[in-house]
């Protein structure tokens, strides 16, 4: 394929024969820089550097691979990870991106796996820093017994000279983009050169990028928007970038907005969560300190867009000169390599209300700024932008495959050189997804997006999706999956008789479990199974619940065939005409204390939760709670110290401390990753000293972690690390219990290190997990 007509400049046909060409022109000018911890300048790659380095890689691997075959890239999201993918386009290999697995889930381990046995890699590619953790966690699979694992920091520069031109073109498959998929189903996207050279045309032409601009991101690297939209687009325009890991931004998210602010970036991106994150957590005092002036583009997809989020974040940062006309919403997924629509820069966000009543038959109707139709009867909707040249939408009705009239919505139907080739050895899901023709005129092929949506002046309005997927935070989850996870939570849950949906909270998408429960269950306790099941979701999904409705048999809406129906379920749960046996709820306050209820009828035990504040001694100066545990008796100290922990889970679970045993292991307690980072901050800011995150995740509960935590402040001063006593190794035989992975093999500093690193978000986990965001 031939892309000079979108960039006169650029006549390369691959990405291998455009960075070659800007390495020769300009071989010092600077491309990446990495922050260590997000704030700390560490390594930079210029163009001569990135060539040199991918040249290496790409003749070792021409050396000891066959051309055509498969990489398994498992790096953290920094400088390494671009050279190893530039390394396997150079060796025509084709890179499979995916995220250091956590050993702590067994969900994320089965990901990978599904990964390998799908791709049958013939190299893994790694660095060096995770070296342990890749052997760990692979050691087990036999179909990788002879597959070698290769560091490519350690692979000799001199290599680069051995490196020679293959005959890779446009047509040639470049990488495997693997998207969330069912348990052990994810599938992966093909992508050619030509395609990725078409969308970072589009992209560059679309939002009129030039070498002048300056970009910041944190965006995962194996994850297309971070990849594609950033990591790759530096080369195709030329621009300069600095790259933090998504760690640095979730533990803290003002170092994204410092180093926009410190670099003068003029672009930058993010989901829509990540926006709200900044809102809630950055101070008014480390707001004077930014400048966000030059910040003229700040890219916002991934996920729902919310005209409340940009609204808010706009008034919280104007005064470090932020303007909500910066904000540029975007559409894109993984089979259109990435970007299918987007907003003009310097341009209000362009935002339809709905009547609710005519969306839900698939209707556009429009309501005024001046309609007196009351707010829950309609919704609002933030435009994607206009479709770039080069690149066709069409709304088209999913049933019938008709093009839909200009008020209807349908499913968004796309086409151009950018959509992918299909799914990696998926031949029929690739005919139906990207094979589709117009039933009325035969037009095609098109890329079925599964989105439904409207077209209205030429502009996408995102408002859905076809299939049931959830999407909270920026990650996509399979109700299918969560719903069997709930299920084997507890005996009293009647086994395919629960439905998982999402639920707009306050502009949050929040997860709400029904499940039916078993008749001979007449004395249920509904705290006990909600914990139950609140601990299921957050161990093996890394989600937190909003709500549990527990329901007589019979009561989940299901189709002839037996299937269930997701969206009448989650409207009778949203009119509450469920026959409900229990139900819970999480607290929407915020201030501290605010409990959770239980709520039961006759089938259940009643509780009424009083709000509990936590005690005074342990609010306010960290360093003065550190001097006082120290003064007071040894006994007191621990239950003084019990106290404060529980109530700072407390606050962060949104429940009452009295429900919190302190013999309970934290991995028991339904904490996610967010919620365990969170923790991690105020302790180690309110008694001075630094704790591993994998302290909240693994087996020690409040009581001994209390006593551990009292041990080390007796020893050590402020600020000293405590990973010593806090992950300490285990023996052969512990290890084999260790149903939770091998992550004690690895030294506790490396392991605090990888774990610490949320950098776990596969395709459209963005971010916090990306699940973890914004508790």
């Amino acid at each position: 394929m031939n892309n000079s007509h979108l960039d006169p400049f650029l006549e390369a046909s691959t990405f291998v024969e455009l960075l070659h060409r800007r390495a020769h022109q300009h071989p010092e000018r600077e491309a990446y820089t990495f922050l260590v911890d997000g704030e700390v300048e560490g390594d930079r790659l210029t163009y001569g550097d990135l060539d040199r380095r991918s040249r290496a890689i790409g003749a070792w691997l021409q050396q000891h691979v066959e051309f055509g075959s498969r990489a398994l890239l498992v790096y953290p999201s920094d400088l390494e990870f671009i050279t190893a993918f530039f390394g396997c386009l150079y060796g025509g290999v084709i890179a499979v991106p995916t995220y250091p697995p956590q050993t702590r889930t067994r969900r994320s381990l089965e990901k990978v796996q599904a990964i390998i046995r799908d791709v049958q890699p013939a190299v893994i590619l790694t660095t060096s820093s995770l070296l342990s953790l890749v052997e760990s966690v692979f050691v087990q699979a036999q179909e990788l017994q002879a597959v070698p694992l290769v560091t490519t920091d350690t692979i000799n520069p001199i290599l680069a000279e051995r490196w020679h031109d293959l005959a890779v073109d446009s047509d040639t498959l470049a990488f495997l983009q693997y998207t969330s998929g069912s348990t052990g189903m994810p599938k992966g996207v093909m992508v050619t050169h030509g395609n990725l050279l078409h969308n970072a045309a589009l992209i560059s032409q679309h939002f009129e990028l030039s070498p002048e601009i300056r970009g910041v991101s944190w965006l995962p690297l194996y994850h297309d928007m971070g990849l594609i939209g950033m990591a790759l687009q530096t080369i195709y325009a030329s621009i300069k970038i600095t790259i933090m890991s998504p760690a640095a931004f979730l533990q803290r998210p003002i170092r994204w907005l410092q180093a926009i602010s410190r670099t003068r970036a003029t672009a930058s991106a993010a989901p829509n969560f990540a926006y709200d994150l900044c809102v809630r957590k950055i101070t008014p005092e480390q707001k004077a300190e930014l400048d966000l002036s030059n910040w003229t583009t700040a890219f916002n997809g991934a996920e729902s867009i919310r005209q409340e989020t940009m609204e808010r974040f706009a008034e919280a940062f104007a005064p470090c000169g932020f303007r909500l006309e910066a904000f540029t919403p975007c559409y894109g997924l993984a089979e259109a390599t990435l970007f299918v629509s987007g907003a003009r820069k310097a341009a209000l966000p362009t935002v339809r209300t709905l009547q609710t009543t005519a969306l839900a038959q698939n209707q556009v109707v429009v309501t005024g700024s001046n309609s007196t139709t009351e707010p829950e009867k309609s919704q609002t909707f933030v435009g994607s932008g206009h479709a770039p040249a080069g690149l066709k939408i069409m709304i088209v009705n999913p049933e019938t495959c008709i093009q839909c009239l200009p008020d209807e919505i349908g499913e968004i139907w796309v086409s151009s050189p950018s959509i992918a080739q299909g799914y990696w050895q998926r031949a029929e899901e690739t005919q139906q997804t990207f094979r589709a023709r117009l039933a009325s005129t035969g037009e095609g092929p098109f890329l079925r997006t599964g989105d439904l949506g409207f077209l209205q002046d030429g502009e996408l309005f995102v408002t859905g999706r076809i299939k049931d997927l959830i999407l909270i935070r920026g990650r996509n989850h399979y109700p299918q999956d969560i719903e069997l996870t709930v299920e084997e939570s507890h005996p009293a849950l009647r086994p395919s008789g629960g439905i998982a949906f999402s639920i707009d909270v306050l502009g949050e998408e929040r997860l709400v479990i029904v499940h039916e429960v078993e008749r001979q269950f007449r004395n249920l306790d509904v705290e006990e199974v909600v914990g139950a099941i609140r601990q299921a979701v957050a161990r093996q999904h890394e989600l937190q619940v909003y709500a549990v409705a527990l329901v007589k048999v019979g009561s989940i809406p299901k189709t002839s065939s037996g299937k269930p129906q997701r969206n009448a379920c989650r409207e009778k749960f949203l009119a509450r005409v469920l026959d409900m046996v229990g139900e819970w709820t999480l607290s929407a306050e915020e201030s501290e204390g605010e409990t959770s209820a239980f709520e039961t009828n006759e089938h259940g035990k009643q509780e009424e939760l009083s709000p509990e504040q936590e005690p005074q001694t342990v609010v306010g100066n960290g360093r003065r709670m550190r001097e006082e545990l120290l003064l007071v008796e040894p006994a007191e100290r621990q239950r003084l110290l019990e106290e404060y922990i529980r109530g700072r889970i407390a606050r962060v679970l949104k429940l009452s401390p009295s429900l919190l045993d302190v013999q309970r292991p934290f991995n028991s307690l339904g904490l996610d990753s967010l919620a365990a980072l969170e923790l991690k901050n105020w302790i180690e800011e309110e008694l001075q000293v630094q704790v591993p995150i994998t302290a909240f995740l693994q087996e020690p509960g409040i009581a001994q972690f209390a006593a551990q935590l009292l041990e080390q402040l007796a020893q050590t001063p402020s600020s000293q690390s405590m990973l010593p006593l806090l992950i300490e190794p285990q023996s052969a035989s512990e290890r084999g219990n260790d149903r939770n992975g091998t992550i004690s093999e690895i030294s506790p500093q490396k392991a605090e290190q990888l774990l610490t690193q949320l950098d776990q978000l596969s395709d459209e986990e963005i971010t916090a997990l990306l699940d973890q965001l914004s508790s």
